[in-house]
């Protein structure tokens, strides 16, 4: 595998065709463009000298973002096949992942204790690397006949979910909205069956910002029986568009024409609504890498306490590719590097931003993810 420096491309066309154009020039190396200026050191790839299939699957939240990063990658590696499912959540793609039926999985949670210990089995004493591709925000949202604009409050959000708040006009509701006329509708909670990292993000957030009224532990399946609960991303966003009064989170790529809440950030009066830059700003000021003893990794910890401004998103979500950094088959785990380089690159950062609405990895974050596949063997 080849690697020297391209500039970042803006879409999803222009990376395909770039790549093409350099490819029948160039044998295979996609060279540089003078479209943007790079934000950080990106790998090329000869992708003419690839070919094979990669199997993975998992985080829902990925998806949109996965079917770009496939297609621009295959549009330039033809000999290449990725097949990634979706429908598994984060929690069955690393439960297939860890059982050798992946060659990597999207999960928007790291590792757990156990799970890194599990890993040692499939990867060697190397262990497995979790990288933090995808960047977004949970989008907490609601279907309200009259209502398209709704402020929540943290300790709101964690009443909701925990059903102490049962209908819209409730005055907690209320007095985030001062002078929004709410109507007396049930409220049902939508949320995630299977076992879902956007649920361990939500629930962390929910624990950490409101822990005397969310007195749940964090985890990636749901803890409190009552809810409308739905397979997959897509199962809640169906479900909170087919009814009247309903309310769920999802990854906010996942949402479609769905409105989102504008949610409180840290104690104060601001509301904020996502967007990639506040997914940016609240990644700065919020996550720190976890040292898990594994050389490489960069398993991410938030503490949302820390996000207080209004130029962050209160609920950023870290979705990552997992692998090993030892492959039973090395040639199998040099296409997979191939591709997860791909994607963390300035290129399949700013494919994801395109397609996905996500936010890129900031580029100290990437130079980071670079240095840790040259141990991916």
């Amino acid at each position: 595998m080849k690697l020297k420096n391209v500039a970042a491309v803006g879409s999803l066309a222009l990376v395909t065709a770039l790549a093409l154009s350099s490819c029948a020039s160039s044998g295979g190396d996609a060279g540089s463009t003078d479209s943007a200026t790079p934000t950080s050191a990106a790998p090329t790839i000869d992708f003419a000298s690839l070919s094979g299939t990669i199997t993975a699957g998992g985080s829902s939240a990925q998806a949109n973002a996965e079917a770009a990063w496939i297609t621009a990658f295959t549009a330039q590696a033809k000999g290449v096949t990725i097949n990634y499912d979706k429908s598994q959540g984060s929690g069955g793609g690393v439960t297939n992942w860890l059982a050798g039926s992946y060659d990597f999985a999207g999960s928007d949670s790291p590792l757990k204790d156990d799970q890194i210990t599990q890993s040692q089995t499939l990867c060697g004493p190397g262990g497995a690397l979790n990288l933090p591709v995808y960047l977004d925000g949970v989008a907490v949202i609601y279907n309200l006949a009259g209502v398209t604009d709704l402020n929540l409050s943290s300790a709101t959000i964690a009443k909701i979910f925990s059903l102490q708040i049962t209908t819209w006009n409730d005055p907690a509701i209320a007095a985030d909205n001062p002078g929004v006329t709410l109507p007396s509708t049930p409220i049902t909670t939508v949320t995630r069956s299977d076992g879902s990292g956007t649920t361990t993000n939500f629930t962390n957030y929910l624990s950490q910002t409101q822990p005397s009224i969310w007195t749940n532990a964090p985890g990636n399946a749901w803890p409190i029986a009552g809810s409308s609960a739905q397979q997959g991303g897509s199962g809640v966003v169906n479900t909170v568009k087919a009814g009247d009064g309903t309310i769920g989170y999802a990854d906010h790529s996942a949402i479609g024409d769905l409105t989102a809440a504008n949610v409180q950030v840290g104690t104060g009066t601001d509301f904020v609504a996502f967007s990639a830059e506040g997914a940016s700003n609240a990644f700065t000021a919020a996550a720190t890498t976890v040292d898990t003893g594994v050389e490489g990794d960069l398993a991410q910890k938030i503490d949302y306490t820390a996000i207080t401004d209004a130029d962050a998103y209160p609920i950023p979500l870290i979705s990552y590719q997992i692998l090993c950094t030892t492959f039973a088959d090395e040639a199998q785990g040099e296409l997979t590097k191939a591709f997860v380089s791909y994607v963390a690159s300035d290129q399949g950062q700013q494919i994801s931003a395109k397609n996905a609405g996500a936010a890129p990895i900031p580029a100290d974050m990437l130079a980071q993810i670079a240095t840790s596949l040259e141990l991916v063997k």
